[in-house]
């Protein structure tokens, strides 16, 4: 089919996009899980109360306090810390190595602030040496179990804080994904448009130069409609249908100054389908290419139809010409089409079907099948 030319893309990456532990929606979602341990921490600190005596009961609240809020505080700090990442899996061995001497410190301390208690509290006074108080909550048992709550709480932050960093990788995988095709379909839909518009201003010059000033003026109407209406998507996006044929209308339009009474135009538009969205500027190259490389190089021009309609839920659309059913380069393998396969194949991925090929009975056909889809 037709020979576009070649525009470079605008830059694929129009924002960097922020690392995960950088970013300030993540920061701010890092102290929302701070304050959801804390919280969690004086519940458990209200609830130990409770069941000691009551939460109006001072001991027992500081008592709660102590024993919750301690593991809060540390909880916090490995939080916010951020013990996981991507590579957490690889360091288990180091970092147990450095965390356990500080598991045995914090299980110390943690344990003696709870004896200390007894030093503060006229209910729990004890007549014994200040030395003897500190250490009395400390025993095998209970010190065991500060280490295994450490270990626990350790585990849990950083796994979670890894599946948070892996989840983080992925978005930002998913996002350039999105913005390299993105931008690789701004490179194809721009393919197109300079070269529509590179071939339509050759037409009015040679008008011009023939003395058909009044066809021109003509020819300029329609390309300022057609302009106009492609200098408004600022997005590769999809469009209604009616839109679309606004476009090859107007350049149908143009072409039928140059050709006279060389080119017959047959439109069949199931006027139930002018509001479903198709890729923009999808047509007007395949109608341009079945101009100009099949009723132009007819003798007697010939006849282009145009046809959509909808199907259950697809939408088809058919391009055909009565040309002499070449396209200047093997069937469906210009640069055109492969261009138009690729747009598809973006906004329809496995959704899609086109055939291009010659007729039996003479001219070229273009098959469009694609899902129904509407703006509503």
């Amino acid at each position: 089919m037709g020979l576009l030319t070649g525009v470079p893309a605008r830059p694929p990456f129009p924002a960097a996009i922020s690392a995960w532990p950088h970013c300030p929606s993540a920061s701010s979602f890092q102290w929302r899980g701070a304050l959801l341990i804390g919280t969690a921490s004086l519940i458990l600190a209200l609830a130990t109360a409770s069941e000691c005596h009551a939460i109006t009961y001072l001991p027992s609240l500081l008592y709660g306090m102590v024993l919750w809020g301690w593991w809060g505080v540390i909880a916090c700090m490995f939080w916010l810390t951020r013990p996981g990442g991507a590579s957490t899996a690889q360091r288990w061995l180091p970092r147990i190595a450095v965390q356990a001497p500080i598991a045995c410190a914090a299980g110390a301390v943690h344990l003696m602030l709870l004896g200390s208690l007894g030093l503060f509290i006229p209910e729990w006074e004890t007549h014994a040496p200040v030395i003897r108080v500190l250490t009395g909550a400390v025993n095998l048992n209970r010190f065991g179990l500060e280490i295994l709550i450490y270990g626990f709480t350790y585990g849990v932050i950083g796994v979670i804080q890894a599946r948070m960093h892996a989840q983080g990788d992925a978005l930002r995988s998913l996002e350039l994904q999105r913005q390299l095709s993105t931008a690789q379909l701004r490179a194809l839909q721009m393919q197109i448009e300079p070269h529509f518009l590179f071939n339509t201003l050759n037409a009015i010059t040679t008008l011009v130069e023939l003395g058909r000033p009044s066809q021109a003026a003509q020819m300029l109407g329609h390309l300022n409609v057609i302009l106009k209406r492609t200098l408004e998507r600022s997005t590769p996006e999809k469009v209604p249908l009616a839109q679309e044929m606004e476009i090859v209308e107007n350049y149908l339009a143009i072409e039928q100054v140059r050709f006279a009474d060389r080119l017959s135009v047959d439109i069949r538009i199931d006027p139930g389908v002018l509001h479903s969205l198709v890729p923009c500027f999808l047509l007007q190259p395949i109608v341009e290419n079945a101009i100009r490389h099949g009723i132009a190089n007819s003798e007697n021009g010939g006849i282009l139809l145009a046809s959509a309609r909808r199907n259950g839920d697809r939408l088809r659309i058919t391009v055909r010409d009565s040309g002499s059913g070449g396209s200047g380069a093997p069937p469906g393998n210009g640069i055109g089409l492969r261009n138009t396969r690729e747009r598809l194949a973006w906004f329809y991925p496995e959704r899609h079907l086109l055939e291009a090929g010659p007729l039996r009975s003479g001219g070229f056909e273009v098959v469009i099948d694609v899902p129904y889809e509407t703006a509503v």
